[in-house]
């Protein structure tokens, strides 16, 4: 067996062991990167080295392996890659103001540390923050929302339960609302995407830089029927919601750009169609013309919006033939 068959192997049973349902062939494929024949190919070798391997059929009719094996926690692979992942995240949490995940995710961190001997602990802990150092920001223009901490706390609280939102939106005198929180966009601006009882059952976006006060309520709730926080996402380019302006998006790439615009995903939906003369045809279905306008406007005259014509005309005027670079 080579080292990186090895190597995935006890991944595999660190996986098996770590997961209370174990794995399924599947899941193995997705995590490896395989095809299904050597998913099961290396099921087969769990089981040949590793004792206290069980499996079993679920509800889906899908089997899946388990570990049951204590001498599995003695295996300590070096902690570098978790660590500096725990510290970018921690970073990135501290940046937008979730001081809970961020003291969350620092004491993973600690906690990684102190399990290993002093001098490993020494050594994985200057491993990491050499890479750190050497990893930069690209800074992003535009204005960056400043969320409160306390906002955000209750925010999370809230949706953990989830739990109704009693909070204060808007101007400074505006009364409470109670909402139903169901999700939380983040963007260049985030929203929380909610219900408000008072209102119906429409789902709203509430800007969360606007939310002056918020605090988690001891009342559950229960979610739309059927909502899916992703899918709602998906009917708008960036954040924002205009269900008026929901529908078919096709932007045509001229042959230069083609090859650039392919590695974009500019939206999760969206068909890719390589035309004859070059050209690529990008096909989604979404709202929100303004943000599209912003992202566009960096193509200057390299693509063409052929639909909606209202995208068209706030788009087509602008079309520049001098930019230097494309995205």
């Amino acid at each position: 067996m080579s080292l990186s068959k090895a190597q995935d192997l006890i991944r595999l049973a660190r996986l098996a062991a770590a997961r209370r349902a174990g794995i399924s062939l599947e899941e193995i494929s997705e995590e490896f990167d395989v095809s299904h024949r050597t998913a099961q190919r290396m099921t087969e070798a769990l089981e040949t080295v590793f004792t206290g391997v069980t499996w079993q059929d679920g509800n889906d009719r899908r089997r899946r392996w388990r570990v049951a094996d204590p001498l599995l926690d003695r295996l300590k692979p070096r902690e570098e890659t978790a660590i500096e992942a725990l510290e970018i995240a921690g970073r990135t949490a501290q940046s937008e103001g979730r001081v809970r995940h961020a003291r969350a995710l620092s004491d993973l961190r600690e906690g990684l540390l102190s399990r290993l001997a002093p001098r490993d602990a020494l050594r994985t802990e200057a491993d990491a923050e050499a890479v750190l150092t050497a990893m930069g920001s690209v800074t992003k223009p535009g204005p960056r929302v400043n969320l409160k901490p306390t906002v955000l706390d209750a925010i999370i609280e809230a949706l953990r339960g989830p739990f109704r939102l009693r909070l204060q939106y808007g101007d400074p005198d505006a009364p409470l609302r109670i909402i139903e929180p169901h999700g939380l966009l983040l963007g260049h601006r985030s929203y929380l995407v909610a219900r408000q009882p008072s209102r119906g059952e429409t789902i709203l976006n509430f800007r969360t830089d606007r939310i002056r006060s918020a605090e988690a309520l001891d009342e559950s709730f229960a979610m739309a029927d059927g909502f899916s926080l992703q899918e709602y996402a998906a009917q708008s380019f960036g954040v924002y919601q205009d269900p008026a302006q929901y529908g078919e998006v096709i932007w045509r790439f001229a042959p230069e750009a083609a090859s650039r615009a392919a590695e974009f995903q500019f939206h999760p939906t969206q068909v890719l169609e390589p035309m004859d003369d070059g050209s690529l045809i990008v096909r989604f279905h979404a709202a929100g013309w303004l943000e599209m306008t912003w992202h566009l406007y960096q193509w200057g005259d390299k693509v063409e919006v052929i639909a909606p014509e209202g995208l068209r005309s706030m788009v087509h005027a602008h079309r520049r033939p001098d930019f230097g670079a494309l995205p």
